[in-house]
């Protein structure tokens, strides 16, 4: 054990964490999102939901500030409305990066190839929908 390190935070993703460089990217997925099928690195935490582990990840990792939006959400269907759970993720981003915290929408399919080459897929036992989210590490000054 560690003393300041969230206990969301498994080993195995601490290690990814620190493995990682600028501009590598980690997806945190819900519970419905195909992480295993799609992931080069996997990460199980199913008992947690993607806020709580993106709110201690961010307050490890820097967002990058070289692009415009180092925070990815997949695009809703078209009738689909914005899910609630959108709203905690930028508040949480803000909380971190009061700066550096833009958002884009991915579409589905973009999104789902954005996952396969981004470093790690984090599963979760998120059951909000659309609730999935690439964040892209940045430089720790």
């Amino acid at each position: 054990m560690l003393k300041g390190i969230p206990s969301v935070l498994s080993p195995e993703l601490l290690k990814i964490l620190m493995e990682m460089g600028h501009g590598d990217e980690i997806v945190i997925g819900d519970g419905n999102f195909p992480a295993a099928a799609n992931a080069q690195r996997l990460v199980r935490l199913d008992g947690h939901g993607v806020p709580e582990i993106m709110d201690a990840i961010l307050g490890l990792m820097p967002l990058d500030s070289y692009v415009d939006a180092p925070v990815a959400l997949m695009a809703t269907g078209e009738g689909d409305p914005v899910p609630p759970i959108w709203a905690e993720y930028e508040a949480i981003a803000k909380k971190h990066e009061p700066e550096n915290n833009a958002f884009e929408q991915v579409e589905r399919f973009a999104f789902y190839e954005r996952a396969r080459k981004a470093y790690a897929i984090v599963a979760t036992g998120e059951r909000a929908i659309y609730a999935n989210v690439i964040l892209k590490k940045g430089v720790v000054k």
